[in-house]
């Protein structure tokens, strides 16, 4: 056993340790996800070269792909084929991505796993292990997509049945209502996500499917650390995002190269994160293993 993950960690360390591990084994995590998201990102160039974009410079920016199909649909009353083939291309690439990037998280995991057990592992290696477990994942990630968008409708149609109820008797109220119940629902909807969102390095690791009753038992008493360190991930992630994306824009605009340098970064914080996620999940079970050998110790003395 790695010693680093021999010892339960605070909400710092589990940061320190993240961008360490991340920095020490670059690397095989930065290839994993080149391996797997970079043809999506190659063949979007492609794509965009076609569809005319400069590769160096874009001055003017058109919009999005449907923007456009939605501009030309209105001022000529039919859609040119090109615009419908980038659509399609536009799709099928959302498609490969929301197939190989849980794939690329499933092995950033398991190769945290390897290291974590002081195994030696290869790129190749963690990727095979990863699409293994593909149906697994797919079937569960389903199940976790469903069950939060469950939480998020239920609650909206209440929210929304009794600040207008509430507005109608008063119209303060009703407005008072309706932010108190819409803040309630909200920390609720987090904390519920946040005690379930290990399931997916549960079914990874083979310790549990769909895995949502294991990760309620890992964040049993730390859940409002893990949705702390989940802010703070998607803080960082969302600020070296838009500062490279709007400095390189000045530079470049909306031009091919823009693109690609804007989606080398979200490689980059991508791996962050995921290296992060799988730190926290180490952290929990190490955590939980424990409390559980001591509950057995005290139950035979």
């Amino acid at each position: 056993m790695n010693e680093q993950f021999n010892k339960p960690k605070g909400f710092g360390d589990i940061l320190d340790f993240t961008f360490r591990l991340a920095k020490n084994r670059f690397v095989d995590f930065f290839f994993i996800l080149l391996f797997l998201i970079g043809p999506i990102y190659l063949i979007q160039a492609i794509i965009l070269l076609i569809g005319g974009t400069s590769f160096f410079r874009e001055d003017i920016f058109e919009g999005f792909w449907y923007e456009q199909v939605l501009l030309e649909l209105e001022s000529t009353g039919y859609v040119d084929a090109s615009m419908i083939s980038l659509g399609v291309g536009y799709l099928i690439l959302l498609l490969l991505g929301a197939i190989l990037l849980p794939v690329a998280q499933a092995a950033i995991i398991l190769a945290v796993n390897h290291i974590r057990k002081n195994e030696e592992f290869t790129v190749g290696f963690v990727i095979k292990a990863a699409f293994v477990r593909f149906f697994p994942l797919l079937g569960s990630s389903i199940l976790f997509g469903l069950i939060l968008f469950g939480l998020a409708i239920i609650p909206f149609f209440i929210t929304t049945f009794l600040t207008g109820f509430g507005v109608v008797i008063n119209p303060v109220v009703g407005v008072l209502l309706g932010i108190v119940l819409f803040l309630g629902c909200a920390v609720g909807y987090i904390y519920l996500m946040a005690r379930w969102s290990f399931y997916f390095a549960s079914v990874t690791l083979k310790e549990g499917s769909p895995g949502f009753g294991r990760s309620w038992r890992l964040t049993s008493k730390r859940t409002w650390v893990i949705i702390g360190l989940y802010i703070i991930f998607m803080l960082i992630m969302m600020s070296v995002s838009y500062a490279v994306e709007f400095s390189v824009a000045l530079l470049l605009g909306g031009s091919v190269l823009q693109s690609m340098i804007v989606n080398i970064v979200t490689l980059l914080t991508t791996m962050i994160f995921s290296v992060g996620y799988a730190v926290m999940y180490f952290d929990l079970k190490l955590r939980y293993d424990a409390d559980d050998l001591k509950e057995m110790i005290e139950e035979y003395k």
